[in-house]
């Protein structure tokens, strides 16, 4: 990525890191609007392999109550196996992207701030996966969420940022990316009109002009969540590897081979 590479002589400008736009431009649509679209509500738009939704197991009544408490009960996998596959999935998000090919063609600054923008679209695509695998899904979201964190602090000291705006920025950016996370939820449940409208506020930032771009960003999540949900949820359990398909190619509508992930008997 251009800013890595430039990473010793770059001064992150304090608006840059500390935007809020994504935030400020997130609203929640009002009934008369909603009322004016249509919504997707059939399981069939979200599960290519059209299984019935995975249902939450049950749990006794002592887990349910540390679970309040803010503690985890028991899962059905270990739980430092669950924190490394995690981490794998996290590392899937930031190395297995084309940055590059996501500023060129979105007109997006090559900036820390448009990384996060980027990276924080897949790392949502996994986390709208993972909920689908119960108790254990949603603590594996926990952990890929606390992996990114971790990255963006270190990314930020590297660039050089001190103490007071790095502390700063990253309030800002836990803001915009919870705000992203809802309107993104609202654009997977809709239609693609409020799909397009999710990413131009929080992607672009308000800023694209150019309607082949948001196209390009709405075909983009559609096909790659169709082919999120056709991995395996043990596989993805287990070994956290997930294969992003490109950007940019010939026949969108086709799905990609799942190919099997590997791990040993421990699940590493």
């Amino acid at each position: 990525m251009g800013f890595l590479r430039r990473v010793a002589g770059v001064s992150l400008r304090d608006k840059e890191f500390c935007s809020v736009r994504a935030l400020a431009s997130w609203r929640v649509s009002s009934p008369c609007l909603t009322s004016c679209r249509t919504l997707h509500s059939t399981p069939q738009l979200f599960n290519v392999n059209e299984k019935p939704q995975h249902t939450e197991e049950g749990v006794g009544a002592f887990t349910k109550l540390i679970e309040v408490m803010g503690f985890t009960g028991p899962l059905k996998y270990n739980k430092w196996k669950i924190k490394i596959a995690a981490l794998r999935m996290y590392t899937c998000c930031v190395e297995r992207v084309n940055y590059d090919e996501f500023f060129d063609n979105c007109s997006l600054p090559d900036t820390m701030n448009s990384w996060f923008l980027v990276a924080q679209l897949h790392i949502w695509m996994c986390m709208v996966r993972m909920r689908q695998e119960g108790r254990e899904g949603k603590y594996m979201c926990r952990w890929l969420v606390h992996s990114m964190w971790e990255d963006v602090e270190q990314r930020s000291k590297i660039m050089g940022v001190d103490s007071s705006h790095r502390k700063e920025g990253m309030t800002s950016m836990t803001e915009t990316f919870y705000a992203a996370i809802f309107g993104y939820d609202e654009g997977v449940l809709s239609d693609d009109c409020v799909l397009a409208a999710a990413l131009w506020r929080n992607l672009f930032s308000r800023e694209c002009e150019d309607p082949k771009q948001l196209e390009l960003m709405v075909e983009y999540v559609r096909k790659q969540m169709q082919f999120i949900d056709a991995l395996d949820g043990e596989d993805l359990m287990l070994s956290g590897e997930v294969k992003w398909r490109p950007l940019l190619e010939e026949n969108a509508q086709s799905i990609l081979k799942v190919a099997t992930p590997t791990y040993n008997d421990t699940g590493l």
